[in-house]
């Protein structure tokens, strides 16, 4: 793995003088006490300022600051003027641009695109307090107010649209959001080791024109620096010849098809498009200096199947160890990508979450509850990442699949405070964990082989041999963590990988005798092979296996609870009997979801390719290569959602549709082992047809049950 700068070793810029700021300064009046002229840095976000490392203003404001520079904070400003983005007067080195912690596009709209009523991430839930899009919206007000000043985007929003992307609420490939948003950088992925690079070098007086150099960046050029070698993306995975219009990557009419082997070739181009040169294969020693082009905008825009090649391209060279730099044409420039940045380590993972967070919304906001503040004001992250790949997902995309772990004495100093300092706190923390809670300080067995590693997933299909899972390091930690002064108790919050858990049987006593308040949410995600297989997901065996394990600790303990699995509606190889397979299940088991999750085509997302393409990317990408069967239109989706929803009488109807058009009528009727009745109650889904002297119940008797509280608890769409 390259070598990164100590981010807690710079010499603070000449600011530190002004010392900490209670909170970062939301107005002119908060810099006045503060004794501040103006801000060296203004960050820009569609979230309410929650001064808590769970919110990426408040890590990104707080690790600036430590560098000493003045930070201030426009939360969520009314972008119908410039006028709210000049409130803390010019920035000297930039304005910091961020949507929040979700996509705009995600927090404001449902999969099936209906408006969400609410914004967890806004003071009193109220929804519209962003737009739609806001990078590229907050990007163009900054600029209307201070013409002159750099213009920096980041966040999950920005990072999962940093090349040409499916947009799943427009339904077309949009460029990259660099260009819309007439940023001048991009800064993707978790974003302390670029911003603090980047901060420091505008300080001292370089042009932001000028830093190319940054890992974990992505900016506008013209044409290709001297001394770079290009690599023709189809020429490291082709994707076949093409149809009119001419194919940029094939060869001349005239001219033979070059052999697959072939060293180096000269390719034609359509009119306007530039000759790319490239080498078959790249010395070790030559990779720092090599750059894969990417189809162009236009190219993937037009054609689906060569933006599954890109989107395939872009996370194969994922890995920070052996990432090579992307460059895709945008009309007459460059969108240059340079690799992902260099994961955290420990110490510095460390001094990120001990910064002086107050751990309470600014006090602007009052009184005004904030719903994901409440959700996560008693949490502590032990770790950032995730390789489990998960092929719907973001966080590998954007946390990287590297897992960066604090050690086991910063989290026990902020559960501390935690306890001592956060109003409200009973003793009870409600979360130790991460975006996987049981990944904590698991890694491969050897440095070398991961820096060379090229698979999407260290645990599809199978859990790879060079991954250590060994759980020791966490049962320490949650011991500890239990242990501590005024805690009665550490649960669990976030899902838990059972396919790695149950590599540690262990891990999985502990955490069902100690951590768990009657109910643990795991995610299967599907049954059938058809779904699990295109979105990298385990099968039910290793579900079984955990469940049989969760049970028997359990019940050691004396303790009655309840695995709550959740599941994703069509998704990307999902058929209809898929669906009705996984209904059954659920009738089986005694399940009743109150709430189900659609699969909602997030950008960059590899199951996003999917459904825009209909290819499987997680394999070479021809024109013949596998089909993916996708469940697209509002009707075959909100089937898949009321196979979920089996027991609810709105949905019965069409699901007696479905299944005599599948050919299963028998399982419409009253028996145990039918899904839907034949009858329907008055004032439900369709007309009342309830059998004479019959009363209605939506379970029958027999069946196991779901204990109601479980149900009430079912997590909410993610």
């Amino acid at each position: 793995m390259h070598s990164a700068r100590d981010i807690s070793g710079y010499r603070p810029h000449w600011a530190a003088r002004f010392g900490t700021a209670p909170f970062l300064p939301m107005s002119r009046a908060e810099m006045d006490l503060l004794g501040w002229d103006s801000c060296d840095i203004i960050i820009v976000t569609g979230d309410a300022y929650v001064d808590h490392p769970s919110f990426g203003m408040a890590i990104i404001g707080r690790v600036l600051e430590a560098q000493g520079f003045r930070v201030g904070i426009i939360s969520q400003p009314d972008w119908h003027s410039a006028e709210p983005f000049a409130a803390l007067g010019r920035p000297n080195l930039f304005f910091g641009i961020t949507a929040g912690n979700m996509d705009s596009m995600v927090n404001r709209y449902t999969s099936d695109r209906r408006v969400r009523s609410d914004d967890a991430y806004t003071a009193g839930g109220a929804a519209g307090g962003r737009p739609d899009r806001s990078v590229i919206v907050y990007a163009q007000r900054a600029r209307e107010a201070f013409r002159d000043v750099p213009i920096v985007i980041g966040g999950i929003e920005a990072s999962l649209r940093r090349i040409a992307h499916f947009d799943y609420w427009s339904e077309k490939v949009r460029r990259s959001v660099l260009l819309d948003a007439k940023a001048d950088l991009l800064v993707f992925g978790n974003g302390e080791r670029q911003i603090c690079e980047l901060a420091h070098r505008l300080a001292a007086g370089e042009d932001i024109r000028a830093i190319t150099d940054i890992r974990g960046t992505a900016f506008q050029r013209k044409s290709l620096p001297s001394g770079w070698i290009e690599i023709d993306s189809t020429h490291l995975d082709a994707p076949g010849p093409l149809n009119p219009p001419l194919d940029p990557y094939a060869m001349a009419p005239a001219a033979p098809a070059a052999p697959q082997g072939a060293d180096c070739s000269t390719q034609a181009r359509p009119e306007g498009e530039k000759v790319v040169r490239f080498v078959r294969r790249v010395k070790g020693a030559d990779r720092e200096r090599s750059v894969i082009r990417l189809p162009s905008y236009d190219a993937v825009a037009a054609d689906p199947v060569l933006y599954a090649h890109a989107s395939r391209i872009l996370h194969l060279e994922a890995n920070p160890g052996n990432a090579r730099a992307l460059v895709q044409r945008h009309g007459d420039s460059d969108v240059w990508l340079n690799p992902p940045p260099i994961p955290l380590t420990m110490k510095e993972m460390d001094w990120v979450y001990e910064r002086p967070y107050r751990r309470v919304p600014h006090p602007f906001y009052g009184a005004t509850e904030i719903p994901a503040y409440k959700m996560i004001r008693f949490s502590v992250a032990i770790q950032r990442g995730c390789f489990g790949g998960c092929t719907f997902c973001s966080i590998t995309e954007h946390e990287g699949r590297i897992i960066q772990s604090r050690s086991e004495d910063s989290v026990l100093r902020e559960i501390a405070e935690v306890r001592d300092r956060v109003p409200g706190f009973t003793g009870v923390i409600s979360d130790l964990g991460g975006p996987t809670a049981n990944m904590y300080r698991l890694a491969c067995k050897s440095p070398e082989i991961e820096s060379a590693c090229r698979r999407p997933s260290c645990v599809y299909p199978a859990v790879c041999p060079n991954l250590n899972t060994d759980h020791a390091p966490l049962i320490r930690l949650y011991r500890r963590a239990r242990a501590l002064p005024g805690i009665k108790k550490v649960l669990i919050a976030s899902g838990v990988r059972y396919d790695l858990a149950i590599e540690s049987p262990e891990y999985v006593k502990e955490l069902a005798q100690h951590h768990v308040g009657g109910y643990l949410k795991i995610a299967p995600e599907a049954l059938a092979e058809g779904p699990l297989s295109k979105m990298m997901k385990p099968g039910v065996a290793a579900y079984d296996r955990f469940k049989e394990l969760f049970e028997r600790y359990s019940k050691e303990a004396g303790k009655e609870q309840y695995l709550i699995p959740y599941f994703i509606a069509a998704h990307p190889g999902t058929s209809d009997r898929d669906m009705l397979e996984l209904a059954l299940w659920l009738k089986k088991n005694g399940f009743r979801a109150d709430q189900v999750q659609a699969f909602l085509p997030g950008p960059m997302a590899t199951a996003t390719a999917m459904y825009h393409s209909g290819k499987n990317p997680l394999k070479r990408i021809t024109r013949s290569s596998e089909e993916v069967l996708i469940p697209k239109g509002i009707k075959v989706r909100r089937l898949h959602k009321a196979f979920l929803r089996y027991h609810d009488p709105n949905n019965w109807p069409v699901l007696r549709e479905a299944l005599r058009r599948m050919g299963r009528a028998d399982l419409i009727g009253n028996a145990r082992h039918q899904l839907v009745p034949a009858y329907q109650p008055a004032g439900t889904g369709g007309p009342a047809a309830r059998p004479p002297g019959r009363p209605f119940r939506t379970q029958h008797t027999g069946l196991p049950k779901t204990p109601r509280a479980a149900r009430e608890r079912r997590p909410k769409p993610r």
